[in-house]
C-alpha cells in the first residue's frame, strides 16, 4: 500500500489549489477517525480521503468526468481497488457499495461545512466551534450553500451513524489537524 509521504507528493503535484489540498487533508483526518470508529483499515481510509480529489484541477470545468482520471492515476500507482472504487463512488461514477464508499460520500461536503462554521466565528479557529454549532448552522439554508446537506445526512442510512455523531467525529478530527488546515 502507498505510504502517506508518497500520497502527499502525488496530491501536491496534481492539486495546486491550497484550499483544495486542505480539504483533502480534512477528509483524510475525518475518514481516519471513522475507520477507527468502525474498526476499518485506517491507512486505506486515510488514502481515500487524501486522494479523492486528485483530478480536480483537470476536471474542474468538466464535472461529468471528475473521478475518472483520479481513479486511473490511482490504479497506475497500484492502489487497492477498494480505494479506487471509493474515489469513483464519491464522484457518482460508481455505486456506493462499501462502508468506505459511503463514508467518503458523506464526509466530502461535511468538511466544507465545518470549515465554513469555523470561519464565521471571530476567532476563525476550529477550536472555537463544536458539533452543536455546526449542526445549528447546517439548519440555515443560506449558510454554506455548497455543502450538500442531504449528502451529509445520508450517514444515518448509509452508515447507520447518527448525524450528530458524524458531525462530532468530523469536528474533533479536524481540530486535531487545525495547524495543517490554518484554522
Amino acid at each position: 500500500m502507498m505510504d502517506r509521504d508518497t500520497a502527499l507528493n502525488l496530491l501536491n503535484s496534481n492539486v495546486k489549489n491550497k484550499n483544495l489540498r486542505k480539504h483533502c487533508l480534512a477528509c483524510e483526518a475525518v475518514l481516519a477517525a471513522l475507520a477507527n470508529r468502525f474498526g476499518e483499515d485506517e491507512q486505506a481510509w486515510r488514502l481515500a480521503g487524501l486522494l479523492h480529489d486528485l483530478d480536480y484541477d483537470q476536471t474542474a470545468d468538466a464535472p461529468d468526468v471528475h473521478g475518472l482520471p483520479a481513479a486511473k492515476m490511482l490504479e497506475e500507482q497500484g492502489l487497492d481497488s477498494g480505494i479506487v472504487h471509493a474515489v469513483l463512488a464519491h464522484a457518482d461514477k460508481a455505486p456506493r457499495e462499501s462502508r468506505l464508499d459511503k463514508a467518503l460520500w458523506c464526509v466530502d461536503p461535511l468538511t466544507g461545512l465545518i470549515v465554513a462554521a469555523a470561519l464565521i466565528r471571530p476567532e476563525k479557529k476550529l477550536a472555537a466551534i463544536d458539533a452543536q454549532f455546526v449542526l445549528n448552522r447546517m439548519k440555515e439554508k443560506s449558510f454554506a450553500r455548497g455543502a450538500n446537506r442531504d449528502q451529509i445526512k445520508a450517514c444515518e442510512v448509509e452508515l447507520d451513524l447518527p448525524l450528530e455523531d458524524l458531525v462530532a467525529i468530523g469536528v474533533t478530527a479536524m481540530q486535531t489537524i487545525s495547524d495543517d488546515l490554518g484554522l
